[in-house]
């Protein structure tokens, strides 16, 4: 058993800067692509980020690219999501989501990944 556990949400002003953090435990897998999704109120959950298991390649969503910065601690069993600029309507859940067997995964579509964290609120105000 694999568990995903997100932590780091919190409320912050537009303009601020907020890191999250996702911690892998239980059963390892190598390689695991990991990503970020996250969820705003009424809509469906949407693709953030996503990062290889060596953390050399990474992909960024339109709307966050060049404000968030997607890393990862392997002896750590962590991912991290830099996330600076922010704005109102980066509101949401932020998902932790892993992808077991691959290095890398281009997969935007939440169904493709294996396991899912509880997920971490980030509330931008105004």
């Amino acid at each position: 058993q694999v568990q995903l556990v997100e932590s780091g949400g919190t409320l912050v002003q537009a303009g601020g800067s907020l890191r999250l953090s996702c911690a892998v435990s239980g059963r390892t897998f190598s390689p695991a692509a990991m990503s970020w999704f996250r969820q705003a109120p009424g809509k469906e959950r949407e693709f953030v980020t996503s990062i290889s298991h060596s953390g050399d390649i990474a992909g960024y969503a339109d709307s966050v690219r060049g404000r968030f910065t997607i890393s990862r601690d392997n002896a750590k069993n962590t991912v991290y999501l830099q996330m600076n600029s922010l704005k109102p309507e980066d509101t949401a859940v932020y998902y932790c989501a892993a992808k077991s067997g691959v290095y890398y995964s281009r997969s935007r579509s939440p169904n493709d990944y294996d396991y899912w964290g509880q997920g971490t609120q980030v509330t931008v105000s105004s």
